[in-house]
């Protein structure tokens, strides 16, 4: 998988980082149970602060994306990630008010709205970029 981090974002780059892990294993690029680079390895290779990358395993890893091992080290959770509890319903839910709310202030419709939500299943179901 291919890390591409925007330097110019608004995002931090270990948002972008935890961003870009989850749609990896969403695309089944990364499977259950597949080793990461350390995180000395990963920031040397992508050219940011390891600490950066240590923030972004240390998200992945309270979410339930990744586990790390003394020995073997980052994996993606060979378990699978998490089913959906409330929690994370609640999260879609916050997401999505401002998104919807502003679609709206420019005049994207529902119908339209609804169907670039679509696309996106779409795209990580197929594993298509």
């Amino acid at each position: 998988m291919l890390i591409q981090l925007d330097f110019e974002s608004n995002d931090p780059i270990y948002q972008q980082l935890v961003d870009q892990i989850i749609e990896g294993i969403a695309r089944k690029e990364l499977q259950p149970g597949e080793g990461l680079p350390s995180v000395r390895s990963l920031a040397a290779d992508i050219g940011i602060n390891l600490h950066t990358v240590n923030k972004a395993y240390k998200q992945l890893k309270q979410e339930g994306y990744i586990l790390i091992h003394r020995q073997k080290g980052v994996v993606i959770n060979p378990d699978g990630v998490p089913k959906a509890d409330e929690d994370f319903r609640q999260r879609i839910e916050k997401s999505l008010r401002p998104l919807i709310a502003e679609s709206i202030c420019r005049d994207v419709s529902e119908e339209e709205f609804i169907k670039q939500c679509k696309q996106l299943f779409e795209t990580f179901k197929g594993g298509n970029t």
